[in-house]
């Protein structure tokens, strides 16, 4: 089954990494860069991407003349979504203990969701 693993950020998180050294941070890289690599080796990796800042991002309504983007996320936003993997995995325990090694979910700023099949949309 598919799960979508979504990782949080907040000004919190992001102000923490900033401050790390350099080298902090290049350990704290290699923890993401050594999980892709393990789940493409167990073919468990389906898609895994990082996230453009917050501030990049648009939020969509339709009005009478159609969509209309509008700078986002709120500003009341505390948080954001920061990148996500799709994992194909046997169970939810599996996809839990995938999650559980995001530096991220030391925080609890990590969710897991199962990925519903398209119900008959063809894509």
């Amino acid at each position: 089954m598919k799960y979508l693993i979504l990782i949080k950020s907040n000004p919190e998180w992001a102000g923490a990494f900033a401050s790390f050294t350099p080298e902090q941070q290049a350990e704290g890289m290699a923890l993401y860069e050594q999980l892709f690599a393990d789940l493409q080796e167990s073919g468990e990796l389906v898609d895994a991407e990082q996230l453009a800042a917050p501030e990049t991002a648009r939020v969509v309504s339709v009005g009478a003349d159609g969509p209309v983007a509008s700078d986002g996320p709120f500003i009341e936003a505390k948080e954001w979504f920061g990148g996500y993997y799709i994992v194909d995995v046997a169970s939810l325990d599996r996809a839990v203990e995938i999650a559980g090694r995001l530096p991220e979910a030391q925080g609890g700023m990590v969710s897991v969701h199962p990925v519903m099949a398209n119900a008959g949309m063809e894509l």
